[in-house]
């Protein structure tokens, strides 16, 4: 049986020339490597002290005032209360820590938060989508450092 794809009314592709297509076409699609093995941003570097064990990390991922203010107010209390507190912004998170609202004080929050020793890391990949490559008191860094602070926290909350 003959195969035939009709690319215009008057252009037949030959048979041969179709099946050299295929082949070409299926290893150019088993030869490159899987999507989630690529790296993204800088995926292979970490700023997170793997031997470091937080009592709590906080992933954040809105950019709700409210909401940033009120992680920031836990982060600030268990700090209060002896526990050594990492926050992550990923996505959104980005532009809510940014975010400047008359109703919730996020900057003196974040003083305090960083004059306690906490700190934050700011997604790479995120800041390189939103063409920022410094976002205030936070250490730019990758997806890698979430693993580690997800994987090395005694608990973890996400905002």
């Amino acid at each position: 049986m003959l195969f035939h794809v009709k690319v215009e009314q008057h252009f037949l592709l030959s048979p041969i020339i179709m099946k050299k297509l295929l082949v070409i076409a299926f290893l150019a699609l088993l030869l490159q490597p899987a999507y989630a093995e690529q790296p993204l941003g800088c995926e292979k570097y970490s700023v997170f002290n793997k031997k470091s064990t937080p009592d709590l990390g906080i992933v954040l991922y809105t950019n709700d005032a409210e909401t940033v203010w009120n992680a920031l107010r836990l982060a600030t209390y268990a700090q209060g209360k002896g526990d050594t507190v990492v926050i992550f912004l990923l996505g959104k998170g980005l532009d809510g820590f940014q975010t400047k609202d008359t109703n919730f004080d996020l900057e003196s929050l974040k003083d305090k938060f960083v004059g306690n020793g906490g700190q934050i890391i700011a997604c790479a990949t995120c800041a390189q989508q939103r063409k920022t490559d410094e976002i205030g008191m936070c250490t730019i860094a990758s997806l890698a450092d979430l693993y580690q602070i997800v994987k090395r926290s005694k608990k973890v909350l996400t905002f």
